[in-house]
């Protein structure tokens, strides 16, 4: 009965803990598909001195796919856009962004996490660490 009640309370500190690790192990994915897609945009707008693509209706690349975030971007100009990764599945609430200036920000984070402040960064960590 004591080898029980030890396994149940370190199961109940240990998965709490396992969780916020595999949520922060996704976080890259988002930020790393963000940081290539800004460069593809740059090598974009090198090429046809617009970010819009040939319809003028949104981006001139493609968006990344992902199993925890959506990626959409929106050009209101020739020579602006806004990149952002939206969490889906289990990162949902989970908003990043970036601009043609390179400006990054966290828009939304689940609950018991931290915007940063400034928000002028990607979240990686519960206490609003960048």
């Amino acid at each position: 009965m004591v080898t029980v009640a030890i396994v149940a309370i370190l199961a109940a500190v240990a998965l709490p803990a396992y969780t916020r690790y595999i949520t922060r192990s996704r976080i890259p994915e988002a930020t790393a598909n963000l940081a290539a897609w800004q460069t593809k945009m740059e090598q974009w707008f090198q090429d046809s001195q617009t970010y819009q693509n040939a319809a003028g209706s949104g981006c001139g690349v493609a968006a990344p796919t992902s199993s925890y975030f959506s990626f959409s971007c929106s050009a209101s100009s020739a020579t602006a856009y806004t990149l952002t990764a939206t969490g889906t599945n289990s990162m949902v609430n989970f908003t990043y962004t970036i601009d043609q200036d390179g400006n990054k920000s966290t828009t939304s984070v689940p609950s018991g996490w931290t915007l940063p402040s400034p928000n002028t960064c990607w979240i990686t960590n519960t206490g609003g660490v960048c």
